[in-house]
């Protein structure tokens, strides 16, 4: 039989599944291809995502999903709508915990296999300037959230990539929703990933 492929489990939100943009361009997808490019044997992700969720949603979408662990690479990036939503950063933080310490349990309770990919800036987006929104609010409310799951990986042993700069960096790589990030966005993300997949692969 031939060997079974290393797994790879990405949970999140629009910005893991890769809202407004074809199935092959999210950031998981091209990780996984960046990847095999090198010669690192890795399945096609099973991505766990939804646009519009919350913690506590995709809480709620793991337990829905056919999770078979352990996963040999796990990705959690989420928070982006709880931010949207007004919600309290402390109550982020507890749920934002419970989701981080589920992701290590479907890592075969190996956090150093769990990569946390930080919440992108919106507020630098064509849709938040069409809404009359306040980018300097938006931007010190995600980073309030990232620097508390900044502080949640590190507690427990995973893997933190910051991809908020690369929004910043690049607000017109967006998709046609102007919100979303285009392909080309989403390749720099992966980019900025792959190192830390690497590791956490090696793990």
């Amino acid at each position: 039989m031939p060997a079974t492929l290393p797994r790879f489990l990405a949970l999140g939100d629009s910005y893991t599944i890769g809202e407004a943009v074809a199935a092959h361009e999210n950031w998981p997808s091209t990780l996984a291809r960046r990847l095999r490019q090198d010669n690192i044997p890795l399945d096609e992700p099973q991505i766990v995502a939804v646009t519009g969720w919350t913690t506590d949603e995709l809480a709620q979408g793991m337990d829905a999903a056919a999770l078979t662990p352990p996963y040999d690479l796990v990705t959690l990036q989420i928070g982006v709508n709880n931010q949207y939503r007004g919600r309290p950063a402390d109550d982020y933080r507890g749920e934002f915990a419970g989701l981080l310490d589920r992701a290590i349990a479907l890592a075969g309770d190996l956090a150093a296999r769990v990569v946390v990919a930080s919440i992108p800036d919106w507020g630098v987006t064509r849709f938040a300037r069409d809404q009359g929104r306040d980018p300097a609010r938006i931007g010190a409310e995600l980073d309030a959230y990232n620097a508390l799951a900044c502080a949640e990986a590190e507690r427990a042993g995973a893997r933190f990539v910051d991809i908020t700069g690369i929004s910043r960096l690049h607000p017109a790589l967006l998709a046609a929703d102007g919100l979303h990030p285009s392909a080309a966005q989403y390749a720099l993300w992966a980019q900025a990933i792959e190192a830390a997949a690497r590791a956490a692969l090696r793990s």
